[in-house]
């Protein structure tokens, strides 16, 4: 696999935006197996490319080693080709593994079924391409191979892949609002990020769909233009307002009875990395987000507010919508 240098940098900076990976990923990349410029191997990390520089690279094949934890789930594919996978991610699954992860992964599972994967990313993340939230569910895609995989990271960078996201939220929203706030680290809870002036900007949209039954609580959605973690939890707070089972960013208990953060990717949308073609994935709602549903909102309502078309054309034009950016 091949790119084309456009702009004179160090060779892991270029790699790592070009190929939409950490720079941690890319240097063991380039130290352990090496990377051609212009036909010729190096495993320096700080040569500097200058535009029009070929750079060639490989990736070993992924080792299919058994998770260390019974593998007793299954997730359910919306979509699968020869290139990539779709999959419905059940809240409660973590995507990958991590030194605080005690129990099997969604990487695991891919790997159980035997599915092909990609190796960009990683022993740990062969395959992610993006990610979601543990307590979060819907929809993600898997790269399948490493051409696709290089493809899909570079529609996150173009956004030209993305989620609409739909939330029940503890306080119904004014009016339809585009948030344009820097995302970071939080000063008081590492656990946390927050709104900080030195963050990364980050965009986030949301619209009102359906009031629940007694007017206190709202069903919307989101759309990100950036890809910052916890970014539509982050917004919401600085909206004062807060994601249904969201304690870590201000939701208040109600006894329990929410059980979980009440956050879905609902639609993917993306181009197909060999065809072009355009695809628009919806993810069934999990049972826990429904029965929620049908107890406090009129389920017509929803049912109507929540068709694919009416959520991306609910996206169509910010010309009305209220800003907020400070």
């Amino acid at each position: 696999m091949e790119f084309i240098c456009k702009e004179s940098k160090r060779l892991d900076v270029v790699m790592s935006e070009t190929l939409n990976l950490p720079r941690n990923q890319v240097e063991k990349l380039i130290k352990n197996v090496g990377v051609y410029i212009d036909d010729k191997l190096t495993h320096k990390c700080s040569v500097k490319l200058v535009e029009g520089n070929v750079v060639r690279y490989e990736f070993v094949e992924a080792n299919e080693s058994p998770s260390q934890y019974e593998i007793n789930f299954d997730v359910p594919i919306l979509y699968e080709d020869d290139d990539l996978l779709v999959i419905n991610k059940p809240p409660f699954l973590t995507v990958h593994a991590a030194p605080s992860v005690k129990e099997a992964t969604l990487v695991d599972w891919l790997k159980f079924k035997g599915i092909n994967l990609s190796t960009i990313s990683g022993e740990e993340r062969h395959g992610i391409v993006h990610r979601i939230d543990k307590e979060t569910s819907g929809t993600l895609v898997i790269a399948k191979n490493n051409e696709a995989h290089v493809s899909l990271s570079a529609q996150l960078e173009d956004k030209s892949m993305g989620r609409y996201y739909v939330a029940i939220i503890d306080l119904p929203l004014k009016e339809n609002v585009v948030v344009e706030l820097p995302i970071g680290r939080s000063l008081k809870n590492r656990l946390k990020m927050d709104v900080v002036k030195d963050g990364r900007m980050a965009k986030s949209a949301f619209a009102k769909l359906v009031l629940s039954k007694d007017t206190k609580k709202e069903l919307i959605a989101a759309k990100l233009f950036t890809g910052r973690t916890h970014q539509i939890r982050v917004h919401l707070q600085a909206l004062s307002r807060h994601i249904l089972g969201d304690s870590l960013y201000g939701f208040k208990s109600q006894n329990g009875t929410i059980p979980r953060v009440m956050l879905h990717a609902y639609i993917l949308y993306l181009k197909h990395p060999r065809t072009g073609q355009l695809l628009q994935i919806n993810a069934p709602l999990w049972d826990d987000f429904n029965t929620y549903l049908t107890h406090h909102f009129t389920k017509e309502e929803v049912n109507e507010k929540i068709t694919l078309d009416s959520i991306v054309n609910g996206f169509g034009s910010h010309d009305r919508w209220v800003y907020k950016n400070t």
